[in-house]
């Protein structure tokens, strides 16, 4: 079963899972969330037609509806799932994976998403103990919902007069094409805005650089203000500045700042994830945020907004959470924020570049990637060198460990969902950065 994940399920279609897994997968859904009619969408992949069929013929066979939405994204399944009360939804997608990936994303109630530790590891346990699935004498049927109009509708509402901005956008072949065009029109300069789950021209995957390449060079090429590209399912967003400059996704949660607590006048909570830049919340709090750390993933990061009653929160990965979207995330309303904020900062004659420059005040390595065993002994080898040397100022020990000093600080975590410890470090001076960067990498491939 090692399609199951901390967040969903995903994998290699055929390998890691197949259709027998779905199948059973749909059939305990019901069962799982106590309910008798579920939300299903799907995104644009080859094999999601098939999942599709095997996950529905579970579900009904359990003797539960299964609500079809046909092709969607990601969070317009969320969007469904909360307005209209479902207990249970899934989204076929494997979200920015490679074309030969897929998966389940499941949520409950509230659009809530359930991960491993509070119902999938229950799914995986019935499965692997053989627990039967007998189809009902009464199934269940399977009736098509259409929440396209009333989604984007819901969009629009956000959107400001930005006809001032020069926008290149990289819809990624992704289910984002569904919706582009109604939202920004024919003025935005259009890459790869067909719908194509085989991602013909790059992986859907916004973090990798090479995918963002022709991007860079569209806005580049024609003066654009602003990058926009999305992921595969249209839950997540990343952008590019007027100097073709990749924007790290979490300095857009201080971005955000400008619309929620400027333009709106907004105080409270703004969650953030245990990799975010220290600015962030030095840019955020003079504004009237309260910023609260968090574990990474949209399992934990949902649930915890909700929790705290937040305004806002996002990711590293490029996840934005919005209180008024059930909690969820969703990259298209993510981008029009952060547009709005952007077109109004033109107006005052500030770049996106400047407005980046004011906020990013520290030198950031990146997520590091190191694919060894000994995980956990590593994670404390680093942590215990560094507190050893300097006390503190902060210490997180969820998610791995995220240590603070004074003028630096780091992440050191092993990934939910590959195998690789994954360390980032931020610091004061480039110069202290490569220092640190050094340090630990040194002890981590030590346990290689």
């Amino acid at each position: 079963m090692g399609a199951f994940h901390a967040y969903d399920i995903r994998g290699v279609y055929n390998k890691d899972f197949d259709k027998d897994t779905v199948y059973k997968v749909g059939y305990f859904i019901p069962r799982l969330l106590s309910t008798d009619k579920v939300l299903v969408g799907r995104d644009v992949r080859i094999s999601s037609p098939e999942i599709h069929e095997y996950l529905t013929k579970g579900i009904t066979d359990a003797g539960a509806d299964v609500y079809d939405l046909g092709l969607s994204t990601t969070p317009m399944v969320y969007f469904a799932t909360a307005k209209y009360a479902f207990k249970a939804s899934v989204q076929i997608t494997a979200s920015h994976n490679p074309k030969e990936y897929n998966g389940l994303k499941v949520s409950g109630e509230n659009a809530l998403p359930v991960g491993l530790d509070n119902g999938l590891g229950r799914i995986r346990q019935w499965i692997d103990d053989g627990e039967p699935t007998v189809p009902v004498q009464s199934k269940g049927t399977v009736r098509e919902m259409d929440v396209r109009d009333e989604y984007l509708h819901f969009l629009l509402s956000y959107k400001e007069d930005y006809s001032d901005l020069k926008i290149g956008m990289d819809v990624s072949n992704g289910m984002a094409a569904l919706f582009v065009k109604d939202i920004f029109g024919d003025s935005p300069l259009y890459l790869y805005d067909e719908l194509d789950g085989t991602f013909p021209n790059h992986e859907a995957n916004p973090l990798i650089p090479e995918n963002v390449a022709d991007l860079k060079r569209l806005v580049a090429d024609n003066g654009c203000d602003i990058g926009v590209i999305y992921d595969g399912d249209a839950d997540r967003v990343m952008f590019v500045d007027e100097k073709s400059r990749f924007v790290s996704p979490d300095l857009m949660i201080a971005v955000l700042g400008h619309y929620f607590f400027e333009e709106k006048g907004e105080k409270g909570i703004v969650l953030q994830d245990i990799r975010s830049s220290k600015a962030v919340g030095e840019y955020l709090e003079p504004m009237g945020a309260e910023m609260h750390t968090w574990r990474v993933g949209r399992a934990y990061a949902a649930r915890k907004l909700r929790e705290l009653g937040g305004v806002y929160g996002g990711e590293l990965a490029g996840h934005y959470y919005f209180r008024d979207f059930f909690y969820s995330d969703s990259g298209l309303l993510a981008s029009l924020l952060i547009l709005n904020v952007v077109s109004r900062m033109k107006r005052k004659g500030v770049s996106l570049s400047e407005l980046i420059d004011r906020i990013a005040k520290y030198r950031n390595s990146g997520e590091i990637n190191f694919r060894l065993e000994h995980k956990q002994e590593a994670m404390d080898a680093v942590r215990d060198h560094f507190i050893g040397k300097e006390k503190p100022s902060a210490y997180y020990d969820f998610d791995g460990y995220r240590v603070e000093f004074p003028d630096w600080w780091f992440n050191i975590r092993p990934s939910n969902t590959e195998p690789y410890l994954r360390f980032i470090c931020e610091a004061r001076t480039q110069q202290l950065l490569d220092e640190k960067t050094a340090e630990a990498s040194a002890i981590i491939e030590s346990y290689d």
